[in-house]
């Protein structure tokens, strides 16, 4: 039996975050298309009993779980002094860059590990991180530059990014991820309809998902809204109500906005964030940089259109199937985005072609696929 080890750990992080929804969602979907007399088993830092629990229950299926002797924070430090307690040789694959990166040989022991850096943000934006993410994230590259036998990016733009960054040869794979398995809507339109009106939804409104935070262009939406000639419609920011000391209150209030224009709605299910993005008339995605744009591949999941910038990962996963507004020239921003909302808003024939378009772009990413080449990749190795 071939065994692949996942390292499961950011699942029950005190904050799972991104990567560990990204963890479990490719773990469960490489338990589902493991090849004949193949398996995965996870390995997890010294945890409660419970958390070990929460982990076997999140993904049935799991072969084993490889509980290492040092708790998540001595095992990080461990790991990046090169010192490691894993279940021995064999295929590992780590869905960040925590990992147990040391010298290994790959050809006798058949000892192998791959790694996976979601963005670039500690080069290219490193005030959107802790400090202290900064430095350890930079720290990790520089061993998996010695170490990894392959380092996953999730699309060709990071691909490109990272290549300016360190000489990685040709290990670098590109494999997406894909919208989670729990972001649907409900079963029927009554249940749809109710959960709407538990969440408050208006008739018709924007949505966008994101933080204040600079580099994900919710400021220009913000701003864009209070042009002239600009859309009145409400916009509903899935995302937090501040980021550092600004708050979408006083943002909208600079802009012009009225009271209550702009709401937060932090913390949604997946399924309730289906039901908001479901019924938005526009979902406006304006981050200046992404290393993946889940949140536009869930908007066409749903069929609802997409206006998003012309970052590269956006420009990756979109195709032809949202409507893209340049983000050169940052003080033109807001207008160019105020434009294209309009368009969406008045032309009934570029709104179908958006959902055409967009519904058959969703088809395009899948965590079954995912799976399948990580499975190929390392088998290639």
């Amino acid at each position: 039996m071939i065994t692949l080890r996942v390292i499961v750990d950011q699942m029950i992080a005190p904050v799972p975050g991104g990567i560990g929804r990204y963890t479990e969602e490719l773990t469960r979907a490489l338990i589902a298309s493991a090849p004949l007399n193949c398996e995965v088993e996870g390995i997890v830092s010294a945890s409660q009993p419970e958390q070990y629990a929460a982990i076997e229950e999140a993904l049935p299926g799991l072969a084993g779980l490889y509980k290492t002797a040092l708790p998540r924070r001595e095992l990080a430090a461990a790991w990046q002094l090169g010192v490691t307690t894993s279940p021995g040789p064999g295929m590992i694959h780590a869905p960040g860059l925590m990992a147990p990166l040391r010298r290994h040989d790959r050809q006798n022991d058949h000892t192998q590990v791959a790694v996976t850096v979601h963005d670039v943000l500690a080069w290219t934006h490193p005030e959107a991180l802790t400090p202290t993410t900064v430095a350890w994230t930079k720290a990790r590259m520089k061993r998996a530059r010695k170490h990894a036998d392959a380092i996953v990016v999730p699309s060709h733009a990071v691909a490109a990014q990272l290549a300016e960054i360190v000489n990685l040869g040709d290990r670098v794979r590109v494999i997406g991820g894909a919208v989670g398995t729990g972001f649907r809507l409900p079963s029927n339109s009554s249940a749809t309809e109710l959960l709407a009106t538990a969440l408050d939804l208006p008739s018709e409104y924007i949505v966008t998902v994101g933080t204040l935070e600079p580099r994900k262009g919710v400021t220009a939406l913000i701003t864009a809204l209070g042009l002239p000639g600009a859309s009145d419609l409400p916009l509903i920011v899935v995302g937090p109500d501040t980021w550092g000391e600004v708050d979408l209150g006083s943002v909208a209030e600079e802009a012009g906005l009225t009271p209550g224009r702009v709401r937060a709605m932090p913390g949604l299910t997946d399924e309730e964030l289906a039901v908001v993005i479901s019924r938005a008339s526009v979902l406006v995605f304006p981050s200046l940089e992404e290393g993946f744009a889940l949140p536009i591949i869930q908007g066409f999941h749903l069929g609802t259109p997409v206006v998003h910038s012309d970052a590269p990962a956006l420009l990756e996963a979109g195709g032809d199937a949202g409507l893209v507004v340049e983000r050169e020239d940052a003080a033109g921003y807001p207008e160019r985005l105020a434009e294209a909302i309009g368009r969406v808003l008045t032309d009934r024939a570029l709104v179908q072609r958006l959902r055409i378009y967009g519904s058959d772009r969703a088809k395009a990413f899948s965590w079954r696929d995912s799976a399948e080449r990580v499975w190929q990749l390392h088998a290639d190795l």
